[in-house]
């Protein structure tokens, strides 16, 4: 089964469950989007939750597409940045747990961590404050860290620093790797555009998008937006929730519903997830409707769940599904 190397900021999720969405105009965080918080921002967010039930897990949206693969068996990597602390610890602590090769480099700042206000309707935000996870240098990346992968996925919150984008990509395609982008968030796509673009068009095989990261980046609704998106790269993926996915590969598109659900918990990592699952029938050499379907099974489960990853206890059964999948 072909390996895969993920890159993203290496945070620590700290998730807090809301009785309503009063906090998040008082912490001034837009409902759904992921803002960018300084450490003043921070503390204010952690005296309130003092004062809540909060959960840690490892987080960061590639981080969570890894680990999941990784509990699928898929034989995996992650390059990241993390402090000398006890959030730092506790990630790489978390990627030793599941077998997840560590190329995580080492910052004199605190660890990143991602602030997760869950709302009743599930719906997530984030008040992420990047810290150490935010210094990861073009400088620091080396061919040896590409090697022996066939797959690069890239999550697209890092577009910030575009040469170490570039120099990861650069030295992925190098090492004979495909490249796999998830746009991540439709704030991050509408501020990058252009940038976007030049991957896009020059480098990325395999592209997600949800409908909002889609329309941000080509101004149309989910399927033209995929036809637009399928002529600049190999493969591309635009999410509908609830609706499912679609996905064309030059003429071939399909549709694949999302998993029935009965009560949808916490969003968080569903698009993460859902990319983890498509990857892994990819390293399969499955079909891309096998692809899209095990994707579903995870990202349906995800969302059953608080936090960005799936329970431990999940796993016999969704590996049955999935088994299932590839027997059809």
């Amino acid at each position: 089964m072909d390996k895969i190397v993920g890159i993203g900021n290496a945070l620590v999720d700290v998730l807090a469950t809301l009785q309503d969405d009063a906090l998040l105009k008082e912490m001034d965080l837009p409902k759904g989007s992921m803002q960018l918080i300084d450490e003043p921002k921070l503390q204010k967010i952690n005296n309130q939750f003092i004062k809540m039930k909060t959960y840690l897990a490892t987080g960061g949206a590639a981080g969570n597409t890894i680990h999941a693969l990784a509990c699928m068996g898929a034989s995996t990597g992650f390059i990241g940045k993390i402090g000398n602390d006890e959030y730092g610890a506790f990630f790489k602590k978390s990627l030793e747990k599941h077998g997840i090769e560590d190329k995580l480099q080492l910052s004199s700042l605190p660890s990143g961590i991602a602030s997760a206000f869950i709302s009743p309707d599930g719906e997530r935000t984030f008040g992420t404050y990047l810290g150490a996870a935010a210094t990861l240098k073009a400088e620091e990346l080396s061919l040896e860290m590409f090697k022996g992968y066939t797959y690069l996925y890239i999550e697209g919150y890092l577009v910030q620093d575009h040469d170490m984008i570039l120099r990861a990509i650069e030295l992925a395609k190098e090492a004979g790797l495909q490249v796999c982008l998830d746009m991540a968030s439709y704030n991050v796509v509408e501020a990058e555009k252009e940038f976007f673009g030049l991957l896009v068009n020059k480098y990325v095989d395999i592209l997600f998008a949800n409908e909002e990261e889609a329309k941000a980046f080509t101004g149309k609704e989910p399927n033209e937006a995929l036809d637009v998106l399928a002529k600049m790269c190999s493969v591309a993926i635009v999410k509908v929730g609830a609706q499912g996915s679609y996905i064309r590969k030059g003429t071939e598109v399909v549709h694949v519903q999302a998993m029935p659900v009965k009560k949808v918990v916490d969003t968080t990592g569903a698009g993460d997830c859902f990319a983890s699952g498509f990857l892994y029938g990819l390293t399969g050499g499955y079909s891309l409707e096998k692809c899209a379907k095990i994707g579903s099974i995870l990202a349906g489960n995800v969302i059953q769940t608080v936090g960005a990853q799936i329970p431990a206890d999940r796993w016999n059964e969704i590996k049955l599904n999935i088994d299932e999948v590839l027997a059809e």
